[in-house]
């Protein structure tokens, strides 16, 4: 069944009228599409999805955390990383203190990537670092740290392209993949180090009720692969939440194929994926 604007209209409200969420400034085009699915997937009609969610909580949370999941990946988009080591790593060093927030995180993998980075070049205890996310179920698998057998294969090539990554001619040290993550092909999982765990906070937050944070400024904002997925006005008011979340020449970081536009040049500079603040 195909959802029209006045269908998802209905569904907005149902939800808002059900919960705490509100959808309202989520992209229409994106969140037409996941609905669409949710319909495939139960092989349901619109409106008797509609009436599910009105009368069983359950479900509609089930729902809601079907159209706030977003996939991610180890050292996704390994160039990023390489540029990100190549570039923003320098900088990082000069710091006494490193602070890090990951906004909407998903299952946590892109947080563990960082941290291994950070460890890789003695950082990691200058570091103190914040992981979101609307979802509750992937922000328990982010605290896990426990990722999918299948995984491993392409997580360890990806590892094996970050970090053995050498810009600046330094000698190379080798470094396995099991040094962060206990690898158990008879559980089927990948479990990550305790350390690394223990080095994030893991909490719930939605974007759209802006910063979580009152007193607290940050040298790095991940944000990658999320925003599409909202309207382009929220989308501004996000990215100014970020700019007054951030200290003077810090860094935020989106994904490989998102841009701010044109509105926001005069706040951040961009390089490649990263935009660097602009102090006004």
């Amino acid at each position: 069944m195909s959802v029209g604007a006045n269908e998802l209209k209905r569904f907005i409200t149902c939800v808002q009228k059900n919960s705490t969420y509100n959808f309202s400034e989520y992209s229409e085009n994106s969140l037409i599409r996941r609905i669409e699915k949710i319909l495939i997937d139960n092989t349901c009609t619109f409106d008797i999805l509609l009436e599910r969610i009105r009368n069983d909580s359950d479900y509609l949370h089930s729902i809601v955390k079907q159209i706030t999941v977003n996939t991610t990946e180890l050292f996704r988009d390994p160039k990023f990383w390489q540029d990100f080591r190549h570039d923003i790593i320098p900088e990082l060093q000069k710091k006494e203190s490193i602070t890090i927030w990951h906004a909407g995180c998903s299952t946590g993998q892109e947080v563990y990537s960082m941290l291994i980075l950070l460890h890789e070049l003695k950082l990691l205890e200058r570091a103190t670092v914040f992981a979101s996310d609307i979802n509750e179920d992937v922000i328990e698998i982010a605290q896990k740290g426990e990722y999918p057998y299948r995984f491993y294969d392409d997580y360890k090539e990806a590892f094996k392209q970050v970090i053995k990554f050498n810009p600046y001619g330094k000698p190379f040290k080798h470094t396995p993949f099991e040094k962060y993550f206990e690898v158990n092909a008879k559980k089927s999982i990948l479990q990550t180090a305790s350390f690394l765990k223990n080095k994030v906070q893991f909490f719930t937050h939605d974007l759209i009720a802006l910063s979580p944070f009152t007193d607290q400024k940050f040298d790095i904002i991940f944000c990658r692969n999320v925003l599409i997925y909202f309207k382009a006005d929220y989308q501004k008011k996000i990215y100014e939440c970020f700019y007054h979340s951030l200290n003077p020449e810090s860094y935020l970081v989106l994904g490989m194929q998102e841009s701010m536009g044109w509105f926001m040049n005069s706040l951040f500079q961009k390089k490649n994926s990263v935009y660097c603040k602009w102090e006004i």
